[in-house]
């Protein structure tokens, strides 16, 4: 990321500095200015599933005939409730496919109660573990959608020479207007692009300040309507858009996340060490400094983390004071 790491986050365990997370934060004006920049947010890094919205954006690009809830379930990183799962199969029946087509690892579901619901339902000898339960099945449904209706093989849709994989480097390079320093293979077995924070930050931008009608404003249209099809019950991103309607959030791992306005400011993160727990005590205060007011609303806890000790709260993950002053300054 740099040689010279930011803190970004801080956490304290019963009054004591514990330790810190490090990594980068950009945020853009409504201009697509850079309002602050900390840490290295010029160089690439892996947005991993922060990358959906443009791998969905070239779905739409190649004629796949998806819209609404199934589109935002193609740009998603789901738990695996049965909302999700039924409506991933339903993609595939509808394109003449099945489970086995899709390319993405078998897992099981994300979300704790449906996870204990399938152990529970799963007959001896029966595998636990399915495709469609694995949290980015949504978007190789998708894929294979959007395979299907260009009339290109599907059997080879994860190769990064695949017609349908080439439209999403220029749907990357066209949103963010950076074309990707590398490719690499994502967890899912997707190719994955390197792009900028920066360019991150300014390819949501520019799917929510596109024209109605477009590919990229369906999209974002799509996620920002059904959020509870981007992640899942009790989840980041579903919370946050659904406590803010007409902000447009997605996470990736190794702590990225990224999230626009519908006036075209957005804030891009990355935390070095990957850790989950950092990015929404910096993406929440971050999202205020721009205008979203969280208060009362179920994303508002999201601003501090708490560490637990013996099952009870005994300490805090919060932006460091010198992050939480510089957005400040933002306002």
């Amino acid at each position: 990321m740099t040689a010279v790491p930011t803190e970004l986050v801080r956490v304290i365990r019963s009054g004591f500095h514990e330790c810190s997370h490090y990594g980068a934060l950009v945020v853009l004006g409504p201009d697509g200015s850079t309002m602050l920049a900390l840490g290295d947010v010029t160089g690439p890094v892996f947005p991993r599933s922060s990358n959906k919205p443009f791998q969905a954006t070239a779905m739409l690009a190649v004629g796949a005939d998806l819209a609404d809830a199934d589109l935002s379930l193609s740009a998603a990183s789901h738990s695996g409730e049965p909302m999700h799962t039924e409506r991933a199969l339903q993609i595939l029946a509808r394109h003449g496919l099945t489970e086995d087509a899709l390319g993405c690892p078998p897992d099981l579901p994300m979300d704790e109660p449906t996870r204990d619901e399938v152990i529970r339902s799963t007959a001896p000898g029966e595998p636990l573990a399915r495709r469609i339960f694995m949290n980015c099945s949504g978007k190789h449904s998708g894929m294979l959608a959007a395979c299907v209706a260009a009339g290109f093989d599907t059997a080879g849709y994860l190769d990064p020479q695949h017609p349908y994989q080439q439209q999403v480097i220029d749907e990357i390079t066209r949103l963010t207007g950076e074309t990707p320093a590398a490719i690499a293979v994502d967890g899912c077995g997707a190719p994955l692009a390197a792009i900028s924070l920066t360019a991150l930050a300014r390819g949501f931008a520019s799917a929510v300040s596109a024209e109605p009608g477009t590919s990229e404003r369906a999209v974002a249209d799509a996620m920002r309507a059904h959020p509870e099809l981007v992640a899942g019950t009790g989840r980041d991103d579903t919370l946050v858009m659904q406590s803010a309607p007409g902000v447009l959030m997605k996470g990736g791992a190794e702590g990225v996340h990224v999230a626009a306005l519908p006036d075209g400011s957005a804030v891009a993160i990355k935390i070095t060490d990957g850790a989950a727990r950092a990015r929404m005590p910096l993406m929440i205060p971050a999202l205020q400094a721009l205008g979203v007011d969280f208060t009362g609303t179920s994303a508002e806890p999201l601003a501090v983390g708490q560490v637990l000790g013996g099952g009870q709260p005994v300490g805090t993950v919060a932006a460091a004071p010198e992050v939480m002053a510089a957005l400040a300054r933002l306002r």
